[in-house]
């Protein structure tokens, strides 16, 4: 019997060291967020795919799950090598997976970013205390700048949902500035940078459109690694992403380049749980 079970445990072991993943695979697995139809993702991002084959001499194959709980979970099994994720799924995936950031988007020379609460210009709101018995627009639930933030801003000034105001999840940043600009809401949080592009394109009329408060700046979406990659094809990658200058290979993201960023700068969106009093690790 003591043979058997001896017998088994080494089985189980060379199971798990068979199963543990590639410190060096010949072929990376790179995510990228599913925020748009996968096939245009893939397409859009020829350009990093050639650059990464170029730079590291490895193989790339780009990824886009169905939705950010799966990509969380396949770089929880060690399907994933590299993944780009938003603030609020980094934090997440980093609760239940050995990753660590390594770089940042950078824009206008900065790896933070804000949200921005906004009002419709009729409603007459002014400061965020004003937004009290109004109705408020969010994006997604899960969405860091276009719902954790904006709350955030408005729970430091007392209001809280459902008690000082309603709220409603409208699914998108873009749909967030169209309920507020037509009326379907009072005031609305999202993403600066999204908001800025919207006025710009002529989407959103800053006349019927006014912007309340800007958030306090916020880390920029990380590229992360698994943690048990060689060190050093760690650096490589790392350095790969921080020498990179291609404007063909940056379009996609909207960036100017990428930072060396740590895990410490997430730190702020994991303290908006106990100011929202609430346990961040629900929004799987």
């Amino acid at each position: 019997m003591k043979k058997l079970v001896a017998l088994l445990a080494s089985l189980a072991l060379s199971l798990a060291v068979c199963a543990a993943p590639n410190p060096d695979p010949e072929t990376l697995k790179v995510a990228l967020l599913p925020d748009e139809n996968a096939g245009t993702v893939i397409k859009n991002n020829q350009p990093l795919k050639q650059y990464l084959e170029t730079t590291l001499g490895k193989k790339i194959d780009l990824i886009v799950t169905t939705d950010y709980s799966s990509m969380i979970e396949a770089m929880r099994n060690g399907r994933i090598d590299l993944a780009y994720f938003g603030p609020l799924s980094y934090v997440l995936a980093r609760q239940k997976s050995e990753i660590e950031p390594f770089v940042a988007l950078k824009a206008k020379g900065s790896t933070t970013y804000q949200s921005v609460v906004i009002a419709n210009a009729a409603a007459g709101i002014k400061r965020i205390e004003e937004i009290k018995g109004r109705n408020m627009a969010y994006g997604d639930k899960a969405s860091t700048s276009s719902h954790l933030i904006p709350k955030s801003v408005l729970a430091e000034r007392g209001l809280d949902a459902g008690t000082d105001y309603k709220e409603h999840f409208v699914g998108s940043h873009d749909a967030v500035a169209m309920a507020v600009q037509n009326g379907h809401a009072q005031a609305g949080g999202l993403s600066r940078p999204i908001f800025e592009s919207l006025v710009e394109r002529k989407i959103i009329d800053p006349a019927k459109v006014a912007v309340v408060e800007y958030s306090k700046p916020f880390p920029q979406y990380p590229w992360t690694l698994r943690s048990n990659l060689k060190p050093e094809l760690k650096e490589k990658i790392r350095a790969a992403f921080i020498d990179l200058k291609d404007p063909a290979v940056l379009k996609p993201f909207k960036a100017e380049g990428f930072d060396a960023i740590t895990d410490k700068h997430y730190d702020v969106v994991r303290n908006l749980g106990p100011l929202l009093k609430i346990d961040i690790a629900r929004f799987q």
